[in-house]
């Protein structure tokens, strides 16, 4: 648990010596607590104070990482219960289980698919992170099913297997690629973590019961095996959720550093519905990495979306640059539409425009990311701050004629911005949707 200042400055030597930058040791520590300075400021810190001061900056949540390169997931690290605390730092992990059962036609078949499941929602790629190997018979199928995999695909892996030789090898095929060993139990133990420390491998840990859980992390991490991640295995929705509920709090609330690890789950229901549903409330509480099997698009577009919401920063509006977009084969007649660079409003706005095949420009004014309503309501959508932006973008070389669309919710600033601009305001629809009809049936073109 992070310390407060007091608690710090009785660590330090309390020499007032200022060579840390500050005027006494309490103004330093003070800052050290508000990590607004470092540690090693302080050239007169006892070892002993450095290593508590170092333990209790520790996050709560253990950060750990899958895969390498661009591909590589980081979980964990996590510091609040609930997102308007602050915020979630890491997202998910959403990955899909291939079992070495799939022939060779059908292992290419999926991954094809699997590759294919990239998807673009207001300016940002939504992309999966994982496939999950799952060994279920004969250790040269499985080991097959790892080459395959590693030959067509650079996404991290999770290895499934009750096997520590069938593991071994398959580590060794995979060299490099940081893959995620799953799962060690009591009885398999002393192979699992052998395994996870020769390899430099993260390790799951599973036990249905909490007070075992945390046990086997305490042993694991007594053997050198600082990568965990925990499972508690195969339970009801209700009871997972209690699992994941309690473990987030015995780590952030109790400092409980047994449990301080990211957990996975896997979900093994046949009904795609049922598994997208059962998947959704693991991503919302509090699961770092999803297993599912369902590889069809409307599954996992919904579970990417989720992931997205949950994780994009409420403290910082996503938002585009503000400047003049071309939409469609424009030319000096097209329609010029006004919106806001609130990334949601600009992309729903660009989607009706597209859809309507006329060819349009969107001025898009900076207002700190803030939707229309919003942005008017604190006076950063105004008429001059429209006009400005006219000016600043160019639109009057772009277009030979004088008309501006904006709208329908702004209708009301439409009389001062013909004064402003000098250009003759069309009120479009309120609602986005209305566009396509609107530039049908009213282009000031």
């Amino acid at each position: 648990m992070a310390l407060s200042g007091l608690d710090i400055y009785k660590l330090l030597p309390k020499t007032n010596c200022r060579k840390c930058g500050f005027a006494t040791c309490l103004a330093f520590a003070m800052q050290i607590a508000k990590k607004s300075t470092t540690i090693d400021k302080c050239p007169f810190m006892s070892e002993e104070s450095k290593s508590m001061l170092e333990a209790s900056s520790q996050p709560p949540i253990k950060l750990i990482t899958i895969g390498s390169q661009e591909n590589k997931l980081e979980i964990g690290n996590e510091t609040v219960l609930f997102r308007h605390e602050e915020k979630f730092h890491h997202p998910c992990g959403i990955g899909f289980i291939l079992e070495d059962t799939l022939t060779q036609a059908q292992t290419k078949e999926q991954i094809e698919k699997i590759k294919s499941l990239n998807f673009e929602r207001v300016g940002q790629h939504l992309d999966i992170n994982l496939i999950a190997l799952r060994h279920t018979g004969e250790k040269e199928r499985f080991l097959k099913l790892v080459r395959t995999v590693l030959e067509s695909t650079s996404f991290g892996l999770v290895l499934i297997s009750s096997d520590p030789q069938t593991l071994k090898e398959a580590l060794q095929a995979s060299a490099g690629k940081n893959p995620l060993i799953y799962s060690a139990n009591k009885d398999n133990l002393e192979a699992f973590s052998a395994l996870a420390k020769e390899f430099g491998a993260a390790l799951v840990a599973k036990a249905a019961d909490l007070s075992e859980l945390e046990a086997l992390a305490k042993e694991l991490s007594a053997k050198g095996v600082q990568q965990i991640i925990l499972d508690t295995g195969a339970k009801s929705v209700q009871e997972k959720v209690w699992d994941l509920t309690q473990i987030r709090r015995q780590a952030l609330k109790k400092s409980n550093r047994a449990l301080g690890f990211p957990v996975l789950t896997i979900v093994d229901n046949p009904d795609p519905y049922a598994e997208a549903i059962e998947a959704a409330t693991y991503i919302s509480k509090y699961s770092g990495i999803v297993l599912i099997k369902g590889t069809e698009s409307w599954e996992v577009l919904s579970l990417l979306t989720l992931r997205q919401n949950i994780y994009t920063d409420h403290q910082k509006p996503l938002k585009i640059d503000a400047k003049l977009y071309p939409v469609g084969a424009v030319s000096d007649k097209s329609p010029v539409l006004v919106t806001t660079n609130f990334s949601l409003t600009y992309y729903t706005v660009l989607g009706e425009v597209e859809a309507s095949k006329v060819p349009a420009y969107i001025i898009t004014i900076d207002t700190e990311g803030m939707s229309v309503l919003t942005a008017w309501a604190a006076e950063k959508l105004t008429p001059e701050k429209i006009a400005s932006s006219m000016d600043k973008f160019g639109i009057k070389d772009a277009v030979s004629h004088k008309k501006l669309v904006i709208p329908g919710y702004i209708a009301v600033m439409s009389g001062e911005l013909e004064d402003k601009t000098g250009w003759q305001i069309f009120v479009g629809p309120k609602e986005a949707a209305g566009i396509p009809s609107f530039l049908k049936k009213n282009s000031p073109s």
